[in-house]
Parts: structure tokens; sequence; C-alpha cells
């Protein structure tokens, strides 16, 4: 194996996301440390929140690090028409086949990466795309089908199951997952009977240092607190964990308040804005620290094909308090036991009030999970899985 493309519909150095800091650590792992050339296709839009109509990197190549990074047109969409069809997915309403392919056409779309990954396909040994939902993956990997592996990210959501997926997913050469429960819904969704898959997680960071007095003197935080953190929006429910904080507080007595770490903004209820703190975005130390200071980390959200947040809270040695309708990061708590998760407020109640009671427990709940990470998803065995995976693939194509 000598050349790879991961193809993705924006990349960044510094672009938030789960997906997109994956693509980051994956491809610059294996760039600095396998004698293997490794790309990255993409278009010249910013970033998700951005408009995916605009071209904001010019067209061209440039080299960050050791990756080469080639950007390409994106083609001008029809976002009126995009976004009424998209309302249809996000509010979970059936869509017909010809609003199927606007979703698919009008999404972010690049006509000259296309052409690019068809007239260089023998110039790669695999094109790597990731997430699944985007044009750059649909269309792109149509282009070389027989080299295509997929990073989908699935969530049990309306848009696995848009019905063109399957002439494009049901035939590429592998698929990687996360964690079990994607891998079962997955192969629940869609055919896979002739794709090469795999359970390998994703790489992580596991030789950051912590240190919660360092967190609780900066930001002049005493109380007992749970940390949340990444974008605050309602699509990761931290709405809920709002409505969950503002019931408890008004149960209990207590100086418990609620941290919040990341971009994004959210309405916070009036009456619990003087126990919510949001001190947006952080540097990182100071969200390693934070970890590490929390009685433990919420992630509310019910759609996750992995979450890093609930593993450098554990690398931080704190335990995770999770959403029961997530299957990935509900798997995860049963599976090392340092996690509790909620069905609803009464199980959200009795988690804070666990962690509360028993600090002893809690800790080695949280040296349980970091073990677990160290053992599973440090970048040495990650890139190692990753790259057996690709020449598993490779032979089995030649």
């Amino acid at each position: 194996m000598k050349r790879i493309a991961f193809v993705t519909p924006w990349f960044g150095e510094k672009i938030p996301g789960g997906a997109e800091m994956e693509l980051r650590g994956i491809a610059n792992h294996i760039a600095d440390t396998q004698d293997i050339e490794v790309e990255i296709l993409t278009t010249t839009v910013k970033e998700f929140l951005s408009d995916w109509s605009i071209d904001y990197y010019k067209v061209g190549s440039e080299k960050i690090g050791n990756l080469t990074v080639r950007r390409f047109k994106v083609r001008k969409r029809d976002t009126k028409t995009f976004d009424a069809v998209n309302y249809k997915l996000m509010h979970n309403e059936a869509i017909t086949v010809e609003e199927e392919n606007i979703y698919l056409k009008e999404m972010v779309n690049s006509t000259q990466l296309y052409s690019y990954i068809r007239n260089h396909k023998d110039e790669y040994d695999l094109f790597i795309f990731i997430p699944y939902m985007f044009g750059t993956t649909y269309y792109g990997s149509l282009q070389c089908l027989d080299k295509a592996i997929l990073i989908p990210c699935f969530h049990d959501e309306s848009y696995i199951y848009i019905n063109k997926y399957k002439s494009a997913f049901e035939n590429v050469a592998g698929m990687i997952y996360h964690a079990t429960p994607e891998y079962k819904l997955a192969n629940r969704v869609f055919d896979f009977k002739g794709t090469t898959q795999a359970v390998l997680g994703e790489g992580v960071d596991t030789d950051f240092e912590f240190n919660a007095d360092n967190f609780r003197k900066k930001f002049n935080i005493d109380s007992p607190f749970i940390l949340y953190a990444g974008r605050k929006d309602k699509g990761k429910q931290v709405d809920l964990l709002l409505e969950y904080f503002e019931k408890y507080k008004s149960n209990h007595k207590g100086d418990l308040k609620l941290v919040l770490i990341g971009g994004g903004q959210i309405d916070i209820p009036r009456k619990v804005k003087d126990d919510v703190i949001d001190l947006g975005f952080v540097d990182i130390q100071d969200k390693y620290d934070a970890y590490a200071a929390a009685l433990c980390t919420c992630q509310p959200s019910s759609h996750e094909s992995f979450s890093l947040v609930i593993m450098e809270s554990w690398l931080a040695e704190r335990p995770v308090i999770v959403n029961e309708d997530c299957n990935v990061t509900a798997d995860f708590a049963k599976k090392t036991g340092a996690g509790l998760y909620f069905a609803n407020y009464n199980d959200f109640e009795g988690a804070v009030n666990y962690y509360l009671e028993h600090e002893d427990v809690a800790k080695e709940m949280g040296k349980a999970g970091r073990e677990y990470v160290i053992e599973n998803f440090s970048w040495p065995q990650i890139v190692k899985k990753y790259v057996e995976f690709f020449e598993k693939v490779i032979e089995e194509h030649d």
C-alpha cells in the first residue's frame, strides 16, 4: 500500500466536530508513522456551519504537515429546496424518491472532485469516505466502488434509511465502525454480505495530563458540578440536560452546578441561570482539567457513533452519565462499568445522587474507564488496526 485518500466534505486544522476531528487524527497518524502517502480530497467549503455554496478555500492543493490536501470547487446548490426536504428528514417524515434525489443533489457536492476520483482512480490504493450522509460520500464512492471504504458514523436516524444510499454503500469494498451497536444497525438496514467489515473504534489522545485544582482555581468554581463538553444545540440534546438539571435543582437543595464548555448557544432556563456556568470555548488543557474536576460528565445525545467526550472524561478518571437511547454510549457504559445511563428524569436524578453519595465508587469507575480507553483506543493500536484492515481490503479486491 503506497497511496490512500480520505474524502470528506470539508477539511481544516481547527474545524470542530466528531467526524472532522477523527479524520484529522487518523489521517495524520498514518501519514506520520507509516510509509504511506496520505491525501485529503475535499471541497472548498469552510465547515458544517458555513454556507455550502461558498468557496471559502482556494481551489488547488497544499501541504499541511505530512498530508497533501486537494480542494475542489463546490457545486452551487438550491438551499431552499434542500431545506424543505431536510426539514422532513429532521422530523422523521417519509420522503419520495424525487425528494431523495433532491436531498443528494443539493447536498455538499463537487463535480470536479468526482471527476478527479474517476480519472485518477488507478493512482490510489484506496479512497476512504467519512461521514456517510454527504454528497461527497455518496457520489464520490460511486466513482471507485472497488476501492471505496466508508467510515460512516451511522446513527439510527431518518437519513440512514434513504433508499438511494443502498446503491452505493452496499457495493463498497469495506466498512469501518466505531462500536458494535453501529455495526448491528448497519447490517439491519443494509445488505453487507459481500462487504468486508470491522469494528475498529476511534483513536484517542491518551497521554494528556489533567489537574482538577487548576480548573477550580482558574474559573473560581468550588461547588460540585456536572460537565457538558461539546456543541450546545438541541441536536445534541443539551436542552434535555438543562430541563433535567432544572428539575433536579427544584427537588434538591445544595450547590450542585452545571458547567458547559464548547461552541454554540442555547437558552438557559431562568430558574437555574445562577447554577449553569457557560464557559464557551476553553483551552484544551482547561478542558482536560474540567473533566478531572467534574463530579461526572454528561453526554445527553441519543445519536453518537463513538463519543470522544466520554473517552476523555474516563482518561481524566471521572465517570459519565449517558442517554440510554444512544445504543453506542450506553453500550460503552455497560461494558466498562464506568458510567450510568438514563431513560427518563428519575434515572438521571438517581445517577447524579449516586455519584454525589459514593465518591469512592465514582473514582473507581473513572479509573476503570481510563484503563478501557488506553487498552482499546490509543493511537498506536488504532493505526495498526486500520492499516491491517486497509491491507486486507486491498488483497481481497486485487
